[in-house]
């Protein structure tokens, strides 16, 4: 199973190829594709539908019981390449980008780094992956930065964080004419781009006893294969319907035309139940999962969490509440996937954020007030978070999946 997920994480830089290989992994289990512009006059099955970088996949015979809806994010902080992107400084040819997202921008200097994204052609839309060392964001040496050792490190994304990539002038083109080549198509066929800089180095079980995943994006890819897991592993007729909501641009609010905050749910939602009239009771009887990465405490900075909520990796997937509704959880959702986890032989743990340090958010709120549906914030401890290579334990993924199938099982 760790294999499976370390292959997964690798072949997904978010959030194009992600959705490809959910779509490709639900092909072949038996799902069918829907077209979103098109009628439904059957949703009953397996089948699942996208938008730009999200997916809703289900198994559904009947909406009377309602829904259990796990939900995740695509998307993980990274740097995206500019409109204009071909730049150049000091005989070395540079790439554009801005910061996507709340990274570490540190985490970013000093790796080999390739590009993945999609293209817009006159064909329609084309996927791309250099998935080998092209592009590195040099750090500046420590003789030339004598006090960053003590008074720490600044970056001004602006100008600090543009990667090179070769010497000499660079070209105007260049990068549409990589990108070209790499989506199979002519140079004067792109006529845009959504592309994103991504680190290559693999990811790995590691640790003394191999306690550890080593991995980019764990935040959210884990959560994406947990619960493509637990619904691949839901019964074709699932009472209540299972679904799963693969949602885009959850670092950056969620408010887009596929994010959480969009209409892809409830609309999925409503076409799936075959009217309005059949949704709306349909929705009272459902519970949904916002799965996504949870702070485990930091043995260096243990200061920097609420004492009283020691998170630690390996002791099972992490409940998180806010009373201010950063999380969706409230005491019934909490006490349902408990009990999803007692019921899959999991442990689970209860996290809360320090009250004098402001609280991350999910798709969870997104999720609830767009449909109504009560929903429970959950996931898998992790260290080094929004880090361009971050740390879980090996142990959690799975059972953070089982918790998750256990979870669509449940009576409503």
């Amino acid at each position: 199973m760790t294999g499976e997920l370390l292959g997964f994480i690798d072949a997904c830089p978010p959030p194009f190829p992600g959705v490809e290989r959910a779509h490709a992994t639900l092909r072949s289990a038996g799902f069918t594709e829907m077209d979103e512009a098109a009628d439904w006059d059957d949703t009953a099955g397996s089948r699942f539908v996208r938008r730009g970088g999200s997916l809703v996949a289900w198994r559904h015979q009947t909406c009377e019981a309602g829904f259990r809806i796990i939900g995740a994010h695509t998307d993980s902080p990274n740097l995206r390449v500019t409109a204009q992107p071909d730049a150049g400084r000091a005989g070395f040819r540079q790439l554009g980008v801005e910061v996507y997202g709340g990274a570490l921008l540190n985490s970013w200097l000093d790796r080999d780094l390739g590009v993945a994204g999609r293209v817009a052609t006159p064909s329609g839309p084309r996927l791309f992956c250099i998935d080998r060392p092209v592009l590195r964001v040099p750090q500046l040496a420590i003789h030339l930065d004598r006090d960053v050792s003590q008074k720490g490190l600044l970056l001004n994304p602006q100008a600090h964080l543009t990667p090179v990539w070769g010497l000499g002038l660079q070209t105007p083109g260049e990068f549409a004419a990589v990108v070209a080549e790499s989506a199979g198509v002519a140079p004067d066929e792109v006529l845009a781009w959504d592309a994103m800089l991504h680190d290559l180095t693999p990811s790995t079980a590691a640790g003394l006893d191999g306690e550890f995943l080593f991995a980019p994006r764990i935040d959210n890819q884990v959560s994406c294969w947990a619960g493509l897991q637990a619904l691949l592993h839901a019964p074709a007729d699932a009472v209540p319907s299972a679904v799963l909501c693969l949602f885009d641009h959850e670092e950056v609010g969620s408010v887009s035309a596929h994010g959480a905050a969009s209409t892809l749910l409830p609309a999925a939602l409503e076409r799936i139940a075959g009217s309005r009239g059949r949704l709306l009771p349909a929705l009272t009887r459902s519970m949904c999962v916002s799965a996504d990465g949870a702070h485990a405490t930091h043995p260096n900075y243990p200061e920097r969490h609420e004492p009283n909520h020691h998170i630690a990796i390996g002791q099972g997937p992490v409940i998180k509440r806010n009373a201010n509704q950063r999380y969706a959880t409230d005491a019934l959702g909490e006490a349902a996937f408990a009990a999803a986890c007692k019921k899959a032989g999991v442990g689970h743990q209860l996290y809360v954020h320090r009250a004098d340090l402001p609280c991350g958010s999910t798709i969870g709120p997104f999720a609830a007030s767009a449909t109504g549906i009560p929903t429970v914030d959950a996931g898998v401890a992790q260290l080094s978070m929004h880090s361009a290579r971050e740390m879980c334990g090996s142990q959690d993924p799975g059972d953070f999946a089982l918790a998750l199938s256990a979870f669509l099982r449940a009576a409503a």
